[in-house]
């Protein structure tokens, strides 16, 4: 591993959910499900594991803190349960330990409604592949296989039959070993006083106990081995398995140690009857000098024993089931008929005879096993996270629900204030909330302040409540007034809750949208105080912008540059400015733009629509057709990059955003860009008069609805509020003021145009829907 990738690990910050059985309770998934999200977590520090559990039994286990959510594996609606609280705790991927027995329902299908339900990526590890399973296995694994983005199998035989069986393509199948404890290549004879077989030489086969494991066919070999080494004992290590305990008792073992006395081999068998630690059990490992794995099962795909023995550079015997078939081929071990003690003690004779050629499997086995440590399983594991993370901006985990027909338009909803004024104090609009409600930690800001400014000017033409917008506009225009810095002339951005400015200057882009807002205030306010206030701060806040180098800031301080000359059209300054920053951005244009790249930047990033919007009002104003082309031109092609097969809008998100020749991020997608556009081309309407635009500007007002690739709505009816933005994992509930603001814009923008309501109408635009689909979605 290199220092690159091992930063970009450390650095890794990742909300991961593993779903299994985990310890204490004592099986083969829960220690692999365990031992993984401990080097996870080692590896990379930064980021979050929990374990999501199931239970066998109504008590449960005495879980670590890692633990955070039990399911009773036989209750369905626990699933359904899960999945909502992975979705709401924000868990950015699962990854989910599967084995038909460990999840209720009919072959495990349980787990089914689980992986539906979920938002995020899901990466599945099959610890069972059933090369002739039954009707409904098949079923289940198909099902698996469509819910999870990729199968991780840890034998290439499992590949082959996941292809050929089940049909899941080798592009969705990663092949990831099982991991091992990173142990030292170490003399038996080290440990063997420890247990008492100093002296001797030691055959170990460990686990837990019951029936398949083949055990009785060893002990059958062992006398033998005696005759030949008098020295050999054979130790059984592992307590009985839970489940076979639960329904037969200790009747397999107790059969065992009959075996063992009819023999005589009371000396040379010894049982220990019990789990034990991971370190107690490297130390039996490291004890032995030949390991066994006698199992009876052809078709098994994993053993973390025959792993951890090889690992530990032991030589090993094994009957033929596939995981042993392809661990121990190229001289690692050797291989046996199932139920053939005859072959188990000649194979055995053979190495104790032979300790040159035992060593020299130890050693290749040792060799083998270096890349199966659980750190470079852990790397494994967080590489394919990274992929699937990476792949999730631009092919994500779509919504499962069934999508509406998206035909006919949504009624507008009704404007609602409650959430804006919720997260509004006697300062002014916070920045974010958590869910619904507000987060003071992270203070003020003059952007959203400037846009609440500007929403509740805007929306005293349709509401009755204009007291109270008086008030909030006059909250909102103090904060910009104070965030107004003489010296250097730029706005502060950012005040911390205590009221403390965070900056001397703020950023060139929150220059902007103040001056946008003052500039609506000039041209908005019924009350004389408000709209001297704004012109004070805007003619000193206006000038400054012309120092700037950002084209947004440009975009901002045009459009409310614009709205100011509707009131004062006579300004002649204030029109002068407005023609060279037009003229700025219109340059820009020029040199970037090609036929097939109608835009001003190698990269398309955030609140794109404000540069069409600017370039269109100011080619109108300024009887410059070629400028006002360009708007419309860049409007159209950013409509059209925005959109999808189906031709919902669909944002670019803000995570790589869209850089020319490169692949648009699908995700986060924010609410600012549906507004900008929403607006932009509710002004290409204005000028051209084509119902074209009004058309665009509802596609992408619906976007808030559920009109999107998600099928999920971010407008909260119940609220008033918009949620933060719509990730690969469903919407952000967060409903912080950027958002919420620029649902109250659309929604405004939407209510100022009144052609919408003819072109409703139009079938050539729109067909019927089923109102009752409308009415369920909405």
């Amino acid at each position: 591993m290199n220092n690159r990738q091992l930063d970009s690990f450390l650095n890794l910050r990742q909300n991961i959910a593993i779903i299994g059985n985990f310890l204490p309770r004592r099986c083969g998934i829960a220690t692999f499900t365990t031992d993984l999200l401990e080097a996870i977590s080692s590896l990379a520090p930064e980021s979050q594991l929990n374990a999501v559990v199931m239970n066998d039994t109504l008590d449960g286990y005495d879980y670590p803190h890692q633990v955070r959510f039990e399911i009773n594996d036989r209750r369905l609606p626990e699933y359904q349960l899960a999945a909502d609280f992975l979705n709401v705790t924000r868990t950015d991927l699962v990854c989910l330990q599967h084995e038909y027995g460990i999840f209720g329902g009919n072959n495990g299908s349980h787990i089914l409604t689980f992986l539906r339900n979920l938002r995020m990526p899901v990466i599945t590890t099959l610890h069972t592949v059933l090369k002739e399973p039954s009707e409904s296995q098949s079923a289940v694994m198909g099902e698996i296989g469509r819910l999870s983005d990729r199968i991780v199998v840890m034998s290439q035989k499992a590949q082959d039959i996941l292809q050929n069986v089940n049909g899941i393509t080798r592009e969705k199948i990663a092949f990831i070993p099982h991991g091992i404890p990173d142990l030292p290549f170490v003399d038996p004879n080290y440990f063997k006083d420890q247990f008492g077989v100093e002296g001797h030489r030691v055959i170990l086969s460990f686990g837990l106990i019951s029936p398949g494991k083949g055990l009785e066919y060893m002990i059958e070999a062992m006398p033998e081995i005696v005759r030949e080494h008098q020295d050999v004992v054979y130790i059984i290590l592992g307590a009985t398995h839970p489940h076979v305990k639960k329904e037969q008792g200790e009747s397999y073992r107790l059969s065992l140690q009959m075996r063992v006395r009819e023999h005589g081999l009371e000396k040379h068998v010894i049982f220990h009857n019990r789990f034990v630690e991971l370190k107690e059990l490297c130390e039996f490992i490291g004890a032995a000098d030949i390991y066994v794995t006698p199992y009876l099962n052809k078709e098994q795909i994993a053993s973390g024993t025959l792993a951890y023995s090889l690992g530990a550079g032991k030589a090993v015997v094994s009957t033929p089931y596939w995981y042993a078939q392809e661990m121990l081929g190229e001289g690692r071990g050797r291989i046996v008929p199932f139920k053939d003690s005859e072959a188990l003690s000649e194979q055995i004779i053979d190495l104790l005879d032979n300790e040159v050629e035992r060593h020299a499997m130890r050693k290749r086995a040792y060799l083998f096993c270096r890349e199966m440590i659980w750190k470079e399983i852990a790397r494994r594991y967080l590489e394919l996270f990274q992929e699937i993370d990476k792949k999730q901006l631009y092919h994500p985990r779509l919504s499962l629900k069934k999508k509406a027909p998206w035909t006919t338009p949504l009624e507008l909803p009704q404007i609602k204030f409650s959430h804006m004024f919720r997260l509004t104090d006697d300062v002014g609009i916070l920045q974010h909330a958590k869910f619904i409600v507000p987060d003071r930690s992270c203070g003020y800001c003059t952007d959203d302040n400037a846009r609440a400014l500007i929403v509740v000017l805007r929306a005293q033409e349709f509401v009755p409540e204009t007291e109270v917008l008086l008030n909030y506009a006059c909250r909102y225009l103090s904060f910009l007034v104070h965030a107004f810095n003489d010296r250097p002339r730029q706005f502060r951005n950012f005040m911390d809750y205590e009221r403390k400015w965070m900056e001397k200057e703020g950023s060139e882009d929150s220059h902007g949208r103040a001056v946008w807002s003052l500039g609506v205030t000039v041209a908005l306010a019924k009350e004389t105080g408000l709209g001297d206030i704004a012109l004070n701060i805007f003619e000193r806040a206006v000038q400054p912008l012309l120092d700037f180098s950002s084209p947004r800031a440009w975009a901002f301080g045009l459009i409310g540059i614009n709205a100011y000359l509707t009131r004062y059209s006579g300004d002649s300054e204030a029109r002068r400015i407005r023609e060279r920053l037009a003229s700025r951005i219109f340059d820009l244009y020029k040199q970037t733009a090609t036929s097939d790249w109608l835009w001003l930047e190698e990269t398309v990033t955030y609140d794109n629509g404000k540069i069409p919007q600017a370039l269109i009002m100011s080619g109108d104003s300024l009887k410059e057709p070629e400028m006002l082309k360009a708007g419309l031109d860049s409007l159209e092609w950013l409509l059209r990059i925005q959109s999808d097969s189906e031709n919902l809008f669909m944002p670019i998100g803000n995570k790589e955003w869209y850089t020319k020749n490169g692949e648009k991020a699908r995700f986060d997608q924010q609410p600012l860009e549906a507004q900008s556009l929403v607006e932009t081309c509710i002004e290409a309407y204005k000028v051209t008069k084509k119902n074209k635009w009004v058309a665009e500007a509802r596609r992408c007002f619906e976007w808030f609805l559920g009109r999107n690739n998600m099928n999920i709505p971010l407008y909260d009816y119940k609220t008033g509020g918009c949620c933060d933005g719509l990730t690969a994992e469903g919407a952000n509930l967060n409903q912080g003021s950027e958002s919420t603001l620029a649902w109250l814009l659309s929604l405004l923008d939407m209510y100022s145009i009144e052609s919408f309501k003819s072109l409703s109408k139009d079938p050539d635009n729109f067909v019927q829907e089923d109102p009752k689909e409308e009415k369920e979605h909405v």
